[in-house]
């Protein structure tokens, strides 16, 4: 069975890859440059790979995001194994609702690797049906939690979002007031705004929402 191997970090692609060749299989690393290339061409180098597995890191450094790649992927016929560092369950579950066959951690042993290429080639589950749902489910309540955010944060004044992203800039109340010449009330009566359509209770929390979902302020 041939394996292809989607990890920026190539020491430990091409580790895996020899491992696995020593399990018997034709496992390729594909190499890139992740501060010169884009997802595209990272998913082109895959699909004319054509592994039957595909082992894809989440985090492709500077390319971005790897749960993007599960569902083209997916589509031309391979079966996904997503490798991550996280423990996010909801993470977990969206690589799942994009077609992903398994998730494995990355501290998980090699053997642990190769026993899910045998499994895959031997057409196997991978996973609880039970436990793939559970994650699942997860990822759309996460979906749904950032949805209601996103639409909480377009209500706010285009005064509340440079407010907003000063804090996200690490700026203080007195540093907002000076750079836009009011009062610290009026800054603070900003911020008390913000937490009330966003429905949180501190600046902190405030920051950390708009971070999750990636909010910009409007143009």
């Amino acid at each position: 069975m041939r394996i292809t191997i989607i990890d920026h970090h190539l020491l430990f692609a091409d580790s895996l890859a020899l491992t696995l060749e020593q399990e018997g299989y034709l496992a390729t690393a594909i190499r890139f440059d992740p501060s010169d290339v884009s997802m595209a061409a990272v998913l082109a180098a895959a699909l004319r790979s054509a592994g039957r597995l595909v082992l894809l890191e989440q985090d492709l450094g500077r390319v971005g995001d790897g749960i993007r790649l599960v569902a083209p992927l997916t589509a031309s016929g391979a079966s996904v194994v997503l490798l991550t560092e996280s423990l996010d369950r909801a993470l977990w579950g969206e690589a799942l609702r994009q077609g992903a066959k398994h998730v494995l951690h990355k501290t998980c042993s090699v053997s642990e690797v190769a026993h899910t290429a045998r499994r895959i080639h031997q057409g196997l589950p991978l996973m609880p049906q039970a436990q793939r749902e559970a994650l699942m489910a997860e990822a759309l309540d996460r979906r749904d939690e950032e949805y209601l955010l996103r639409s909480r944060l377009a209500r706010l004044t285009t005064c509340e979002s440079e407010v907003l992203e000063a804090l996200m800039k690490g700026a203080q109340v007195r540093e907002i007031a000076r750079s836009r010449v009011v009062v610290e009330a009026t800054v603070r009566s900003q911020i008390k705004s913000i937490l009330a359509k966003l429905e949180m209770r501190s600046q902190v929390s405030v920051v950390c929402a708009a971070y999750r979902v990636g909010w910009q302020p409007r143009d």
